[in-house]
């Protein structure tokens, strides 16, 4: 079994998460959450760049961007949400902000529900893959 990349600081972010999901409770918008994570996040020394912004090639050409709601330490992007259940259209967006940045880890932290939900997704290849 390989080590998992930035085990430290994911087992970091995500005890943070859960504290700010106590702390708030349930039925916040996405953007409330993530602020707090945010002022949390820093609390804890980190560094929190939101609404990252990555550019998006296709055949040397830029086509657009993905816009990325928190990434932490330049290296894990975190993609927030407020909803019933994580949905595979969560995974995929997040999956994409992998391919079009050079970063490994992302997760999708779902904050509308008890207990916490989350879901951690590594690039392991160009098409991206979940571990």
């Amino acid at each position: 079994m390989k080590p998992i990349l930035y085990k430290e600081l994911t087992d970091t972010i995500i005890k943070i998460a859960i504290e700010v999901q106590k702390e708030l409770g349930l039925g916040f918008f996405e953007r409330v959450y993530e602020n707090a994570l945010i002022i949390a996040l820093q609390e804890e020394g980190l560094v929190v760049d939101q609404q990252k912004q990555f550019d998006v090639y296709f055949r040397g050409h830029n086509v657009g961007v993905y816009i990325a709601d928190l990434l932490v330490e330049e290296k894990i992007i975190l993609e927030i949400k407020a909803v019933d259940n994580i949905s595979r259209s969560h995974y995929a967006q997040l999956i994409n902000y992998l391919k079009a940045s050079d970063k490994e880890v992302g997760y999708v932290i779902n904050f509308g529900r008890i207990p916490l939900q989350f879901k951690r997704l590594a690039k392991t290849n160009q098409a991206g893959e979940e571990t």
